[in-house]
C-alpha cells in the first residue's frame, strides 16, 4: 500500500512562523490545478503500481479550493491509481474557511478526515501568530464538521510561544479535550530562519521560552492527554483508540508515498525526491513534460539512519530483526552497542526484539537518535 500527498500551495496570508512553501497569488490556481493533474499522469508509476491506501491534501491551505477543484483532482486520481483499498482521505483546512456552506459542499467529496490548523484557542496567541481565524471560528469549525458527518477530526496546536505559561497551555488542551477531538498534533514553536518570527527574535523584540518551561509544557501535554484517553503514538501526535493518522504513520513506518505539487516530497524505499519550491518553475517543468525534481539516492547507511529517525519516534519503535534483515549484522551490532548506555539508564527499553523510547527518553529523543545513527 502507498500514500498519495497533494500539495496545494495557496494561502490567503502567511503566518508568522510558517516556513512551508506557499503562495498568496490565487491567479496561479487554474494553471496549478492543471499541473497537478498532469503530474499525476507523469508520475503514476513512481510507487510501482501499489494500491493507494491514503490520500492527503496539505499545504498551504487546501481549503482555499472549491469543491469543483477537488473533483477535478479526484477524477484524475481515480483514473490513474488503484484506490479500491483507500481508507483515509484527509483535507487540511483553516478554521475560518469552514463556513456552513463550505463544509456542506464537502459532503459530495470523498474526504473522511479533516486536519485543522487551530494552533491555539487563545485570541492573543492567534493574533501573535498572524492567524486568520479567531477562537469562536475554531470552535464552530469543529462543530460544523461533526454536524456534516466529518467526525474524524485532527487539530494542530502550538506551544512554547513567548511568555506562555503552563496554565495557559493547559487551558488550550482542556478546550480540545472538551470538544472531544479524536486526534491532536502538538508542536513546539520553532524559529525557522527566514520567517517573520525569526526576524522578530533576531531584532530582540521577542524571546524564546526557557528550556525548563519547554520541558514543563511538553510534560503537561503528555500527562493531560494521556489522562484523557489519548495515546502518544508519535512524539508530537496523540490519538484516541483507533484514530491515529494512517497517512502520517506511513511516513514513520517506511511505506512508499508520492508527493504531487510544488515542493512536495516522495519516497519509494530507494530514493527521496522533492519538487522545486517555486510555483512558476514547477509549472514550467510540468508543462514541458520534465518535472523539476531533485533526487537523493539512498545508500545502505542512509536508509539505516532513516529507519532509526522515523521508527524510534513512534510507539512501534525499531525492530532489531528488521535492522539485521535490511542492513546486515555489522550495522545491527553497531546499533546495539550505541543503544547499550541508554538501555542501562532506562532511556531506551527493549521489548523482545524491539527498541523503544521510554517516557524519560522521549524528552531527549534527538540526542538518543543521533547517537544511534551511522556516521
Amino acid at each position: 500500500m502507498a500514500g498519495l500527498y497533494i500539495h496545494i500551495p495557496f494561502c490567503a496570508k502567511r503566518c508568522l512562523y510558517c516556513d512551508f512553501f506557499s503562495n498568496t497569488e490565487m491567479k496561479y490556481k487554474e494553471p496549478c490545478l492543471a499541473a497537478v493533474v498532469r503530474e499525476l499522469e507523469l508520475r503514476k508509476e513512481y510507487t510501482d503500481g501499489e494500491p493507494v491506501e491514503t490520500i492527503y491534501f496539505g499545504g498551504g491551505t487546501p481549503s482555499q479550493l472549491e469543491a469543483k477543484d477537488f473533483d477535478r483532482i479526484f477524477n484524475a486520481i481515480h483514473r490513474l491509481f488503484d484506490v479500491s483499498h483507500c481508507q483515509e482521505i484527509t483535507l487540511e483546512a483553516n478554521p475560518d474557511d469552514m463556513t456552513p456552506e463550505y463544509v456542506a459542499s464537502l459532503r459530495s467529496l470523498p474526504f473522511n478526515r479533516v486536519s485543522m490548523g487551530v494552533q491555539s484557542f487563545k485570541e492573543e496567541d492567534l493574533r501573535f501568530l498572524n492567524r486568520r481565524h479567531n477562537r469562536e471560528q475554531a470552535l464552530r469549525a469543529v462543530e460544523l464538521c461533526k454536524e456534516n458527518g466529518l467526525s474524524n477530526i485532527s487539530i494542530d496546536l502550538i506551544y512554547g510561544l513567548p511568555g506562555q505559561t503552563v496554565k495557559e497551555w493547559e487551558a488550550n488542551l482542556d478546550t480540545a479535550i472538551r470538544l472531544d477531538i479524536p486526534h491532536i498534533s502538538a508542536y513546539h514553536l520553532i524559529y525557522e530562519e527566514g520567517t517573520a518570527l525569526y526576524k522578530l527574535k533576531e531584532a530582540g523584540k521577542i524571546s524564546p521560552v526557557e528550556e525548563e518551561v519547554s520541558v514543563a509544557l511538553f510534560t503537561s501535554l503528555i500527562e493531560r492527554l494521556t489522562a484523557n484517553g489519548y495515546q502518544q503514538y508519535e512524539i508530537s501526535n496523540f490519538a484516541r483508540p483507533g484514530m491515529l493518522s494512517r497517512h502520517n504513520s506511513s511516513y514513520w513506518t517506511g511505506r512508499k508515498y508520492l508527493g504531487i505539487g510544488p515542493s512536495a516530497h516522495s519516497y519509494n524505499g530507494i530514493s527521496r525526491q522533492w519538487n522545486i519550491s517555486s510555483l512558476p518553475a514547477y509549472l514550467r517543468g510540468i508543462d514541458s513534460g520534465s518535472p523539476d525534481i531533485e533526487i537523493e539516492e539512498l545508500d545502505l547507511n542512509t536508509r539505516y539512519n532513516d529507519f532509526i529517525i522515523t521508527g524510534l519516534r513512534t510507539i512501534w519503535g525499531v525492530s532489531l530483526i528488521e535492522i539485521q534483515r535490511l542492513f546486515g549484522k555489522e550495522i545491527l551490532a553497531y546499533c546495539q552497542k550505541q543503544a547499550g548506555p541508554y538501555l542501562k539508564q532506562g532511556l531506551l527499553i527493549q521489548k523482545g526484539e524491539t527498541l523503544l523510547l521510554s517516557r524519560e527518553g522521549i524528552f531527549i529523543s534527538d540526542g538518543i537518535m543521533s547517537d544511534l545513527l551511522w556516521v
